[in-house]
């Protein structure tokens, strides 16, 4: 797979993982908002095969007022191994300003509920240790 469709596999999956949120394009739209990825990379870790199946999971590293710093791990189902990961640090946005902003309190309330489940994990984030949010 050409080093290019990682990230669109990524941004695809970042849709599907701040919907957990309630940040939906619906939402977005209805509420003059969005997100801004601030910064972010991938770690090529093995080839991903024609025809393999492939999984993205997704971490919750931290949390601020404005920003959230995540990892995806895209996952070789059918050879399994780890085959990158995508590190980001990404910020809410009122998109009337296009300034970043505060998470609304209803959709803060979420990403701390899910925080706290990814930090109970027993394994320690992969985290690059130069992004924070």
């Amino acid at each position: 797979m050409n080093m290019r469709y990682y990230l669109h596999v990524f941004d695809d999956a970042g849709y599907a993982f701040v919907a957990q949120f309630g940040l939906t394009t619906e939402y977005h739209q209805q509420h003059r908002t969005g997100g801004f990825d601030l910064e972010h990379h991938i770690h090529f870790l093995r080839e991903v095969g024609a025809g393999d199946v492939m999984t993205v999971y997704a971490r919750l590293v931290a949390r601020s007022a404005k920003r959230i710093h995540y990892l995806m791990f895209f996952v070789n189902e059918t050879r399994g191994t780890l085959s990158a990961i995508f590190e980001c640090v990404n910020s809410f946005a009122d998109m009337t300003e296009r300034r970043t902003a505060p998470y609304p309190p209803e959709i803060a309330a979420k990403i701390d509920l899910l925080l706290a489940q990814d930090q109970a994990l027993d394994w320690d984030a992969p985290i690059c240790g130069i992004m924070s949010a």
